[in-house]
């Protein structure tokens, strides 16, 4: 037997931030297919010029990509993880970029940072080793 899967709670969000998300979550579905190698030089070209994100934009950017993709609002956490950094680079902003692995049980995840703090996510985040990131710039 499966286990239904959990759909993160849309919020509502404004008609033209929707909009705005379809095609940069088309973008990261596309982005996702990459070699990671590749994905970090595409982020890290993305990222050039933007200021760090603060938690309230980076979780603007993640309830419109939950609310127009079903995927992103399930356990997408790539596709999820990938639209957030874009649509807010689209807005000047980059939060922090990751992906890494917890070991017991064994689960690799993807997300974004900001403040220094998860945005969004249920999990236990301190149980995650990071592998990869692309940070915002500092200045």
């Amino acid at each position: 037997m499966t286990m239904p899967m959990a759909l993160e709670e849309a919020a509502e969000v404004p008609l033209r931030r929707r909009v705005v998300a379809r095609p940069v979550v088309a973008a990261a579905l596309l982005l996702e297919r990459m070699s990671p190698r590749r994905m970090r030089r595409v982020l890290l070209a993305a990222r050039w010029g933007a200021r760090p994100a603060s938690q309230e934009q980076a979780m603007a950017a993640r309830q419109a990509v939950v609310a127009v993709s079903v995927r992103c609002a399930g356990q997408g956490c790539l596709p999820r993880s990938l639209a957030v950094v874009l649509l807010c680079r689209l807005w000047g902003v980059w939060p922090d970029w990751c992906t890494g692995v917890r070991t017991e049980p064994f689960r690799a995840h993807a997300w974004v940072e900001a403040d220094g703090a998860p945005v969004g996510e249920q999990d236990e985040m301190r149980l995650f080793h990071k592998t990869m990131t692309v940070p915002a710039r500092r200045r």
